[in-house]
């Protein structure tokens, strides 16, 4: 489904470039679990911002769904993003002016779907998230946990070849962050594709395999053996 060759992002900053990412050769199939672990300032994020298409390598090769990727334009970009990608991120990135239904409806509005299919989606994962009770609030009246649930509904209502989440715990209580780690297995065992940027081992561990990030190089590959 990913695959990297080679894969490198600068970053400039008047007369100074940063390598973030360097020749970074990584293979991720349909259905795996995959964690991204590194410290901070290691390029999981800006691995993650890659392979989700949110932003372009400054050089090598990216492909996504066995499409070479890395010259699209953003609008490109965005056009395989809606639907095929879904994103979790630390801060939650809900919109704030939005209710709880509003925001996990979003996605859907940029897809042919009608009002009535709309509805059906996202009455389904309201459900599966046991949350249907908060489609009228805002977000700013929910607790963390809650709000990366909700996080986590608009991520999967369009039901996306992939799911990237960039430290989905970092706003969370240690038992908020278990919560949301349970769910996102099991959304990997129920089919989704899911790469997980983390700087916690322990959650690393939930993972089907292990890519561990330093400097930007990817310095260690493991796969663990599930029960």
């Amino acid at each position: 489904m990913i695959h990297t060759r080679n894969l490198t992002k600068l970053i400039r900053n008047g007369a100074i470039e940063t390598k973030v990412l360097q020749n970074v050769n990584i293979d991720i199939e349909q259905g795996e679990y995959v964690a991204i672990l590194g410290p901070s300032g290691s390029g999981k994020s800006s691995l993650i911002n890659t392979i989700g298409l949110i932003e372009k390598p400054s050089a090598g090769e990216l492909f996504f769904m066995d499409h070479e990727v890395s010259r699209l334009s953003e609008r490109q970009r965005s056009n395989l993003r809606r639907g095929g990608i879904g994103f979790i991120f630390q801060n939650f990135g809900l919109i704030k002016e939005l209710k709880v239904y509003e925001n996990i409806e979003l996605p859907l509005q940029y897809l042919r779907y009608n009002k009535k299919e709309r509805q059906q989606k996202v009455e389904a994962v309201l459900a599966g998230l046991q949350i249907s009770h908060l489609r009228q609030y805002f977000p700013d009246q929910l607790p963390a946990l809650q709000k990366q649930l909700v996080a986590i509904a608009r991520a999967v209502v369009s039901k996306p070849d992939l799911i990237v989440a960039d430290e989905p715990t970092g706003s969370l209580s240690s038992s908020d962050g278990n919560r949301v780690m349970e769910v996102l297995s099991s959304l990997n065992e129920e089919g989704y594709t899911l790469v997980v940027a983390t700087h916690s081992a322990l959650e690393a561990e939930r993972a089907q395999r292990i890519i561990q990030l330093f400097d930007g190089h990817v310095v260690t590959e493991n796969i663990k053996n599930r029960l």
